[in-house]
């Protein structure tokens, strides 16, 4: 059984940082492709970066770049997304996700989510 669990949401004031972790189980990943997306009350839910386990890969939504950094331990298969500079826009759920593919619409495996919350 496929398990991705996310950790390390919060409250934060504006300009701060946040650490969330995805601790993967449940199959190998070495060939997925590990994604971070978010969803904010009252709105879609948006990519925001993503590895490819194999080889580190990554690739960023504009509205992160240079503030966030995501990143993978293959002994813990852990996938981390480290969130500095934050906005009060960056507040939502944050989601860890795997897929096969680059494409949006392949990430079959999803955690339940961890909250960020940015205040002002």
């Amino acid at each position: 059984q496929v398990q991705l669990v996310e950790s390390g949401g919060g409250l934060v004031q504006a300009g701060g940082s946040l650490r969330l972790s995805c601790a993967a189980s449940g199959r190998t990943f070495s060939d997925y492709f590990m994604g971070w997306f978010r969803q904010a009350p009252g709105k879609e839910r948006e990519f925001v970066a993503r590895i490819k386990w194999s080889d580190s890969n990554t690739y960023y939504a504009d509205a992160v770049k240079g503030r966030f950094t995501i990143f993978r331990d293959i002994v813990k298969k852990t996938v981390y997304l480290q969130m500095n500079s934050l906005e009060p826009e960056d507040t939502a759920a944050y989601y860890c996700a795997a897929s096969p593919t680059e494409r949006y619409v392949d990430y079959r495996y999803w955690g339940h989510g961890t909250q960020v919350t940015v205040s002002s």
